[in-house]
């Protein structure tokens, strides 16, 4: 029989990978939008995506282990990908400049959100090791947010 701790253990799990999930789609949204935009910001917006894409891509590892770490499997294929992430796919590579990082800001603060979701998730679970790495991550979210809020004033 389940224990609550069990459905507290797979809650999080699946969050987890929903995070995981997450990375995986924005880093590729983040460097296809570091491809492709244009315009007179050209070279700053080039760096910024770079620079977010980068910051995102290191913590996939961290958060496939951690899955494991939990003793659950983790994602395996694009297709486990998109069936557990909120990111919408973007394939427009003439998207606008402004649009770009309007979709990134609004897809950091529903990744903040799911972090957040987490954040309880791992306190029910008793899962400090995580509870610590969602603190890291919510600060970088943040500042992702923050940067590209502050790019489209």
């Amino acid at each position: 029989m389940a224990t609550a701790g069990d459905n507290s253990k797979t809650a999080l799990v699946n969050e987890l990978n929903g995070l995981l999930a997450d990375h995986f789609a924005l880093f590729v949204k983040t460097k296809n939008f570091h491809w492709h935009v244009t315009g007179p910001r050209f070279r700053d917006l080039h760096l910024l995506f770079d620079e977010q894409a980068i910051e995102i891509r290191d913590n996939i590892d961290m958060l496939g282990e951690r899955v494991r770490k939990n003793g659950a499997p983790t994602l395996t294929s694009v297709g486990s990908i998109a069936g557990a992430t909120a990111i919408k796919d973007q394939d427009d590579p003439t998207l606008a400049a402004e649009a770009m990082l309007k979709e990134l800001h609004d897809d950091n603060v529903l990744m903040l959100d799911r972090i957040k979701k987490l954040k309880e998730l791992a306190g029910e679970a008793g899962d400090n090791a995580t509870d610590g790495i969602l603190d890291d991550l919510t600060d970088q979210t943040e500042e992702r947010i923050w940067f590209l809020r502050s790019t489209l004033q």
